[in-house]
Order: C-alpha cells, then structure tokens, then sequence
C-alpha cells in the first residue's frame, strides 16, 4: 500500500479520469524489471505498439515516439521518460493525453506490476468509456508482459 500512496496517487481534473491496474508475473523481478526497463523497445510486451523511434539515449528527459497499431482510436503517441531508477525498479513517463506510471513491486512467488493512470476526456466521450478502455488497454498489456517474462524462464537462454 505505501508504492501505491507513494507513485500512484494522481490529482485529476473534472474532465479527467484515473484508475490502476494490477498484475501477478510468475516470474522474477529482474526478469520483469529487464522488459519494463526498455523505454526504447516497449513493443517488446504492448502488442498494440507497432514501431517505437527513440530520440536520444535511454535517460530521463529522453522522448520515443510510439506508433500504435491501426484500429486504435490513436495513431502515435510522443512519450518522455521522466524518471527511471533501476535500484527501485520505477519507471515513470509522460505522454499526450495523459499520465503513466509504472512501479514494480517485488513479491514472492514472482512479481507484481502496477499500472496507474490520469487522462483527459475527449469531448464526445464518457468518463466510464475512456476509463473502460484505457484499463483494457492497460490489462492487455500487461498480460502480454506476463507472458513474455514467464516465458524467458522457460527458454534457456
């Protein structure tokens, strides 16, 4: 509960909406934190990023800009990494339309991820929509990190 207070607490506008999500890895921290690290190559588990082009190095400042998948109501997104600390394996950016952020918790027998966000309610649109979808969005993702990590335990590598 305190990561949760701590990096997953957001003030929210009227026209905003927030929400988190939660995901159990069977797998090891460094394994998880080895994909989650990778501001530069996130396709690696968002299967709806097409093509991620860096602009810079991999430090705080640096920006990527994300090319999605099409049948997504978006076609980009520009991203900066604000924070990354590889000794408390947080990972945090900024993007147009809102506010990710990602803590990865160690736990036994593997490890939890947690996802929270804040974004802005396009007009035309539904606070309970965007949340919906922003939140599937967000459980996809982390099911395919799930699956990746949990996989590279299996393959010796």
């Amino acid at each position: 509960m305190e990561y949760m207070r701590r990096f997953h607490r957001h003030e929210i506008g009227s026209n905003q909406c927030n929400s988190f999500i939660a995901k159990h890895v069977r797998a090891p921290l460094q394994n998880v934190w080895s994909l989650v690290r990778r501001f530069d190559q996130p396709q690696i588990y968002k299967p709806f990023v097409r093509k991620c082009v860096m602009r810079g190095n991999v430090e705080t400042g640096s920006v990527r800009e994300i090319i999605v998948q099409s049948g997504l109501p978006a076609t980009r997104s520009i991203e900066r990494l604000e924070f990354l600390d590889d000794n408390e394996y947080i990972l945090r950016g900024k993007f147009i339309g809102g506010d990710h952020m990602l803590k990865v918790i160690d736990g036994q027998p593997g490890t939890v991820v947690i996802e929270s966000f804040v974004v802005d309610i396009p007009e035309e649109n539904t606070k309970e929509d965007i949340c919906y979808f922003v939140e599937n969005l967000l459980r996809c993702n982390l099911r395919t990190l799930a699956d990746v990590s949990e996989e590279s335990l299996a393959s010796p590598c």
